[in-house]
């Protein structure tokens, strides 16, 4: 049996169990150092992007526990939905894993929590919700008196703030893991928090002894790119034509919506176009959103067209884009959103368009949320922040990881590094633009939205110019040298400096702060940069140009494309008769090497990565059968 306390026993078992039930030879970033301090009974905070291989920071300290006679670990999981498949990919890699949540039958449901009080499950995934009934808890406390009761996981932990993205009052109960079973070690896990998301998991559930892993937050693989909403859906219909289509078909991708209607005609709009598109939203009924969301998970080239009900714990690798086709709350929710795409490495685009109107529609649901006047202020500065991620000419990904703490260089590989967007001094129009706003409370003793206050800078004489009189205003017209578009784009960025405020109760009108007097005085220069969509000149994204390539970057030769293709295939079948996504059975990353390295013998296929012990004998014959045709 496994000494739990010898960290040196612990971390050689760790590697083994990686290599052995996962099939990879080593663990990455900081993996190794999490694992071995779990496993040997220690509290954990992790955050860790999406794709870097959380689920094994957690499973591998539960195989290790187990196999030292510790009994099974609990993981809490918010999705029903996803429960089967994590569960599912645990069983083809030999684990025995098994979830409680209200899809089972009642006796299904005693079967399982037979099975744990014999000692028999490595793994149990629950709901929060189900984990504070006293009959879960009072099999915890049975397991506990046996010695049996090995871990918590807590997935998603950032749902337990109510400064995340995502807060779910359920989390709130978990802490009774902590006072009700203080010697059982618990390792919270999340892709997304910043410092004050942080702060609040680790009071609400107690980790204050914890020892916290920050990964880098950096997704290389993934390339931003943020555009000026004109006409949005056929923007999105040109970039995914663009990026994310070729004679075989389209690249899988979820587009975000603000609105359930939105969805609706999002989705509609995709199919009209010759994508194969599927909506996704809390109204639709539940069967149709579980039927969408396995068809999204188990196929390919599928389109999920979605508000943000959609997407968390989502862990299909090959999701080329994710697009947003209007401005999320926060930098929290967009690096979570955007961050489902490419979970398997392989370049990926994080597409979005935004406008002015998006600003004052979010700032309008903080202003008129019932929440108290101080978490208002941090929820403004929050979309603040996102604002001036989208206003930014330099670096998207710089200013990114800076939110979250992390220094960086530019990388490259974003919309404004490729493309550096051209700028134009704009102190005398921002300055104009002030004036104006002040000019118009000083005559009206009321403020004003920016349609009206650039019909006014424009010198556009309408009915609601006449009844007010503004046309005698000494701003009228002073601004007629810019489009609307360019003064929309001025009005954001001014926001996004805090020079202007958006008062989102009543008509949105535009106020000035104390930022706009260095402005106005000419004290801060206003640099104001030309939107534009012009192709990228360099490194595509695009879907004809990622032909598949092999484990160092060079594409494929016809044979090995052949043989990949050949092996997808059979995946398929494989998958569908388990009734499982394709990558739980090999992920493509696997399948390349396959096909790169074409094994003839069974003693051939160790090594392979994603290829562990109960794999190769459960695939391995089958495996070969497949790819001798591709020997010669």
């Amino acid at each position: 049996m496994i000494d739990v306390s010898d960290e040196g026993v612990v971390l050689e078992t760790c590697v083994d169990v990686l290599r052995e039930v996962f099939g990879y030879d080593a663990f990455r970033g900081p993996q190794a150092d999490i694992v071995g301090h779990v496993s040997a009974g220690g509290d954990a905070l992790v955050l860790m992007p999406t794709g870097g291989g959380k689920s094994l920071c957690y499973q591998i300290p539960a195989i290790v526990r187990q196999r030292a006679g510790q009994g099974v670990s609990i993981v809490v999981s918010p999705l029903i939905a996803l429960m089967h498949d994590q569960v599912g990919a645990l069983l083809e890699a030999g684990v025995s894993a098994a979830f409680l949540n209200s899809t089972l039958s009642s006796e299904e449901s005693q079967a399982v929590e037979k099975s744990l009080l014999r000692a028999e499950t490595t793994l149990l995934y629950v709901a929060p919700e189900r984990l504070n009934t006293p009959r879960f808890l009072a099999l915890l406390d049975a397991l506990l008196e046996r010695g049996q009761l090995a871990l918590f996981a807590i997935d998603e932990a950032h749902c337990v703030s109510q400064w995340g993205h995502d807060f779910r009052p359920e989390y709130r109960s978990l802490a009774v893991l902590a006072e009700r079973f203080p010697g059982v070690p618990r390792v919270a896990l999340t892709a997304t928090a910043d410092a004050l998301t942080r702060e609040d998991m680790v009071e609400r559930l107690q980790l204050q002894s914890a020892r916290t892993f920050i990964s880098s937050f950096d997704r290389p693989n993934i390339r931003y790119q943020l555009v000026e909403k004109k006409d949005a859906t056929a923007q999105l219909v040109r970039f995914i034509r663009d990026e994310h289509s070729s004679a075989n078909g389209h690249d899988a991708g979820i587009v975000y919506c603000q609105s359930r209607r939105r969805v609706e005609e999002v989705a509609s709009m995709l199919n009209d176009a010759g994508f194969q598109a599927m909506a996704y939203h809390a109204g639709m009924d539940s069967q149709d959103r579980l039927t969408h969301q396995d068809r999204f998970l188990r196929e390919e080239g599928w389109i999920m067209v979605a508000t943000i009900a959609f997407g968390m714990g989502i862990d299909k690798p090959d999701v080329r884009f994710v697009a947003h086709m209007d401005m999320p709350k926060n930098i929290e929710g967009y690096y979570q959103e955007t961050g489902r795409a490419g979970r398997d490495g392989e370049p990926a685009n994080a597409w979005m368009a935004y406008g002015l109107q998006d600003v004052v529609n979010q700032r309008r649901m903080i202003d008129e949320s019932p929440a108290a006047d101080a978490f208002k202020q941090v929820l403004r500065g929050k979309l603040d922040a996102l604002l001036s991620l989208a206003e930014a000419s330099d670096c998207r990904r710089v200013r990114l990881l800076s939110y979250f703490g992390e220094l960086s260089q530019p990388c490259g590989n974003c919309d404004n590094c490729l493309n550096p967007p051209a700028q134009h001094d704009a102190t005398e129009s921002a300055r104009k633009l002030l004036s104006c706003i002040y000019r118009l409370q000083q005559a009206s003793g009321s403020a004003f939205g920016a349609g009206h206050i650039m019909d006014i800078l424009r010198g556009k004489t309408t009915e609601k110019m006449t009844q007010y009189g503004h046309q005698s205003l000494s701003t009228f017209g002073i601004g007629a040298d810019l489009s609307e578009t360019q003064w929309r784009a001025l009005i954001r960025q001014l926001i996004a400096l805090e020079a202007l405020r958006v008062d989102g109760s009543g008509f949105n009108t535009l106020h000035l702060t104390e930022g706009s007097r260095s402005i106005l005085r000419g004290e801060t220069p206003i640099w104001l940069k030309t939107p534009s969509e012009k192709p990228r000149a360099s490194r595509s994204n695009s879907r004809a140009a990622r032909a598949e390539r092999d484990e160092s970057g060079q594409p494929l030769s016809l044979v090995e494309r052949d043989c990949l293709d050949a092996l997808k295939a059979w995946r398929a079948e494989v998958a569908r008769s388990h009734n499982l996504p394709a990558f739980v059975i090999f992920h493509d990353s696997t399948l390349r090497a396959l096909a790169q390295r074409r094994p003839s013998q069974m003693d051939d296929l160790e090594g392979v990565a994603g290829i562990g012990q109960k794999k190769r004998e459960a695939y391995g014959a089958e495996v070969l059968r497949v790819m001798a045709p591709f020997l010669s």
